[in-house]
């Protein structure tokens, strides 16, 4: 038993299934790939997240915090290029754990990365609903009271309370909207996510360019009223804490906000689905992560230069920063812009999931008839995409966002120290291996992404431990009640040369 845990899918065979049947559909080139990345990376950061960061946790300094977590990113995003081009397979760190850490620690990551990407999803969702909320009040409909968010809230003290809501209707509705398009087709998704990423960078670089001339250089003191810590350590804070005992600080802030950055490890998940990705995938990874650091800096910077830390508004910081400053006709085209902007955030968190079964499935860890079938005329995972549909609408329909972010935030690090380690565990175990992209400067790279990335776990609140440790719990119970036993591994023979 203790040697199957811990058996590797050698490369050879990983390089073999490339070729096999029944796989996905090569439609996407490098612009494709990129416009995924940066589809899934601007949206919620921007538009939701960036609000509850600055105004509660990091303030102007909030800048700082989005350099640290590209940093984290940058790393990560070295070496997920480097797997990504060595195995251009569906799975993205799940198949990579397989070929270096072993079977239990795939299991565990990939797990992992369903989680990741479903509650991503979720959190992107709840933030889609409260943006359409106000391009519907621009025209002077409201939802009912009930049908506005979901049942609970956390109030300042940390508490559940009741929010006199009943469901989240418009998060759920654009859930099951989305799992139609994502069952239709990858190429199709493809089209649909270009247009919407062209309409919100185009409107991310308006709020840049017209928000800069609006700019009080006052309302950027102090730099850092919480302070640039926010490291918990086992209990421990370094530096302050808020009401509820929660971390703050420029740390704390890159915790926080590091959902922002979510979305360019997706580009690897669709590696089966990319017509040349040895090149391509690794210039979807980083290019994406590049333009999206570069914008969400400069976004950060002008919107906290605009108004005060302290008075910008949580649910929906630009639309309503430009209102603030009088400038309020161009607040429906921003908040226009974000319902494109965070459509797309959604589509490619929920194109993810179902590839990552898919992988797993294909490995015995998971019912094969089930999460491994491919729609035979759409050529997409179209029964793991309705059930992780249907989860995430349940998610987005009734829980709040503070919740759902930073539980996305833990699985998202995890999987990335995996990567990093997965990395320096290749480099010994498979020297020759073909590289068509190789992470430069290791060990130091995957080192500092370990570094910083366990750093930013640390950093976020302990409640996050807990969920993270009940989630794999239930893993650990569904791999030895059903993975373990009809894992493809554990009857394969490797074939004598």
């Amino acid at each position: 038993m203790a040697n199957q845990l811990f058996t590797r899918k050698p490369l050879s065979l990983l390089l073999k299934e490339m070729h096999g049947d029944n796989r996905l559909r090569r439609v996407l080139g490098p612009w494709q790939l990129t416009a995924l990345g940066v589809g899934a990376v601007i949206g919620a950061g921007i538009f939701v997240i960036t609000g509850e960061a600055a105004n509660n946790v990091a303030g102007p300094a909030l800048m700082l915090s989005y350099v640290f977590a590209g940093l984290a990113c940058v790393f990560a995003a070295l070496c997920y290029a480097e797997f990504a081009s060595m195995v251009p397979v569906a799975g993205s760190a799940y198949t990579y754990a397989y070929a270096t850490l072993g079977e239990l620690f795939a299991w565990i990551i990939g797990w992992d990365l369903i989680l990741e990407y479903a509650v991503g999803a979720a959190t992107v969702a709840f933030g889609w609903s409260g943006y359409f909320q106000k391009v519907l009040l621009k025209f002077g409909w409201e939802l009912p009271h009930a049908l506005q968010g979901p049942p609970i809230k956390v109030d300042e003290a940390g508490h559940f309370v009741a929010s006199g809501q009943f469901i989240n209707l418009p998060a759920l509705l654009i859930v099951i909207v989305l799992t139609f398009v994502l069952v239709k087709g990858i190429q199709e998704s493809a089209r649909f996510n270009a247009v919407m990423v062209f309409v919100k960078v185009a409107v991310v670089l308006f709020v840049i360019i017209v928000g800069a001339f609006y700019i009080n250089p006052d309302n950027w003191t102090p730099l850092a009223p919480f302070g640039y810590g926010g490291l918990n350590l086992f209990g421990h804070t370094f530096g302050s804490v808020d009401a509820a005992g929660k971390p703050v600080g420029v740390l704390a802030g890159a915790a926080i906000i590091f959902f922002a950055y979510i979305g360019f490890d997706a580009v690897s998940t669709q590696a089966e689905e990319a017509k040349n990705p040895q090149r391509d995938v690794p210039i979807g990874i980083i290019a994406s992560l590049i333009i999206c650091t570069v914008l969400y800096i400069a976004v950060v910077a002008v919107i906290t230069g605009m108004v005060k830390y302290d008075q910008i508004d949580v649910a929906a910081p630009i639309s309503t920063a430009f209102s603030q400053i009088g400038l309020g006709h161009v607040e429906f085209m921003i908040a226009a812009a974000g319902v494109a902007g965070i459509t797309s955030v959604l589509l490619v968190m929920m194109l993810s999931g179902p590839r990552v079964f898919l992988a797993m499935a294909r490995d015995g860890l998971v019912p094969k008839t089930f999460f491994a079938a491919v729609h035979p005329k759409f050529k997409t995972p179209h029964k793991a995409q309705m059930l992780v549909g249907l989860f995430v609408a349940v998610l987005a329909s009734f829980l709040p966002i503070g919740i759902l972010s930073e539980m996305c935030n833990i699985g998202t690090l995890f999987a990335f120290v995996i990567v990093c380690a997965a990395v320096l565990v290749m480099r010994r175990s498979n020297p020759q291996a073909e590289r068509p992209f190789r992470c430069p400067f290791v060990p130091l790279v995957p080192i500092l992404g370990i570094l910083s990335c366990l750093t930013l776990m640390l950093s976020l609140p302990h409640e996050n431990w807990w969920r993270l440790g009940i989630w794999l719990v239930l893993g650990l119970v569904i791999y030895f009640g059903y993975g373990r036993r009809h894992s493809v591994m554990a009857h394969y023979v490797e074939p004598k040369p």
